[in-house]
């Protein structure tokens, strides 16, 4: 999901827009962000110069600072894959999977701290950063409620816990750098198993 200025909107006739642009200004803010910049102090100029492009062009993009930021840091994630529905595990193993995939571990270590910061101190940008994560809950929601329904998890189990429970080690090894005692290779899935096992139901039970 993303929260640029083209959302919902029809853009007007004329050169369909270069999508490397938004690549290299996506690049320039993760890029400012890791190297020391607070979410605050950052300004569209600095981005702009990064990126190699005009203010113009980012505000022909993107209402203001915090909905590009916001863009980028999503960016880092790879696409939200579609549940097949083969089996709770799978569905949530690819899920976990794709928030895992990271170009550059050390530069998103040093940008999330980033994001805390401006979450507890900016509400507007907490709100917005709650829009954009929404969604990938969902999906996991979904994937819950429906092992629920067919026994692979008991129905006594709190969806928002074990959403929380799945995703709190991920995101405690991205803020603070890989575990070395820890294949990260694998985590999403060693994590995902020891958390079924805890709530699994009847059909994992036999």
């Amino acid at each position: 999901m993303t929260i640029s200025a083209d959302a919902g909107a029809a853009r007007a006739p004329g050169r369909p827009r270069d999508p490397g642009v938004a690549e290299a200004i996506f690049d320039a803010v993760i890029t400012l962000l890791s190297e020391g910049a607070s979410i605050e102090a950052l300004s569209v100029e600095a981005i702009a110069a990064k990126a190699g492009v005009g203010k113009a062009t980012i505000y022909r993009r993107w209402p203001g600072k915090d909905e590009l930021i916001l863009d980028a840091i999503a960016a880092m994630k790879s696409k939200i894959p579609v549940p097949k529905g083969e089996s709770v595990r799978a569905d949530l193993l690819a899920i976990m999977k794709s928030s895992a995939v990271s170009r550059d571990v050390d530069r998103d270590a040093r940008v999330i701290p980033c994001v805390a910061l401006e979450m507890r101190r900016n509400p507007k940008f907490a709100k917005l950063h709650e829009q954009v994560v929404e969604q990938r809950r969902e999906i996991s929601r979904e994937v819950i409620r429906r092992g629920i329904a067919t026994g692979e998890i008991r129905p006594d189990a709190e969806v928002e816990v074990v959403i929380t429970m799945l995703s709190a080690p991920m995101l405690v090894n991205k803020l603070f750098g890989p575990n070395p005692r820890l294949r990260s290779e694998t985590l999403a899935e060693q994590v995902l198993d020891i958390v079924l096992d805890g709530v699994a139901g009847p059909r994992l039970q036999r």
